[in-house]
């Protein structure tokens, strides 16, 4: 029997697909019971707390061997999901072939960003909390600046949260990530505005959501 499931906050396809025992999200994603969750959520990336969908029944699997003999089943290994990060200054300059430790849920990862200032690797699908540290000079043996992380706690940019978040994520204070759009937030939207030559009105239009978008979710 399928099981009705409502998104929580920090939930992502890859977490909800390994609570419920599939190897690969898409099998929820893409169930004909699903049609309403990816016309609202056409990015399986971006899904947003109260969101419903449908788990639908795991099918068992049927595999025929002699009697009288001694047989060996493998499972499929630990799922994955992957991180992707592109680290820029307040001058919009990638963070180019800096050296950095991410550790994600226990699991540490150390290297240097490419030369768009880009970090990628696969992580646990229910890691939920990490930290980044970026080391300025490549000395791993002194401080660096460190990121907080949240992995799943992205909304979509057409969410008030997911603006916010966009916008923090780019540099601009735009006070708590609460989906209130407050005079901190108002004013951050305008300074985004401002400086990508969009019309300063303070409120997210399309032109807005769409620059967010290309800005934070495409580059």
């Amino acid at each position: 029997m399928s099981t009705a499931y409502v998104v929580k906050q920090g939930d992502c396809l890859s977490s909800i697909a390994k609570q419920f025992g599939f190897a690969d999200w898409r099998r929820i994603y893409d169930d004909p019971q699903n049609a309403a969750f990816r016309k609202l959520r056409p990015n399986p990336n971006l899904i947003f707390p109260g969101d419903r969908l449908v788990v639908p029944d795991r099918e068992p699997k049927e595999v025929g061997r002699a009697t009288n003999a001694r047989h060996t089943f493998r499972t499929k290994g630990a799922q994955k999901t992957r991180v992707r990060l592109k680290l820029k200054d307040a001058d919009d300059e990638a963070f180019a072939g800096r050296k950095y430790r991410l550790v994600i849920d226990g699991a540490t990862f150390d290297g240097s960003t490419d030369g768009a200032g880009m970090i990628e690797h696969d992580i646990a699908a229910d890691a939920s909390d990490g930290t980044l540290t970026l080391f300025l000079d490549n000395d791993t043996s002194k401080p660096g600046i460190v990121w907080s992380l949240k992995v799943g706690h992205l909304d979509p940019v057409e969410e008030a949260s997911g603006v916010q978040a966009r916008l923090r994520n780019l540099g601009y204070a735009c006070g708590k990530i609460d989906g209130v759009v407050g005079p901190l937030t108002q004013a951050a939207i305008a300074a985004f505005q401002l400086r990508q030559g969009l019309a300063v009105t303070g409120v997210v239009d399309a032109a807005t959501r769409s620059r967010l978008r290309q800005l934070h979710d495409e580059e």
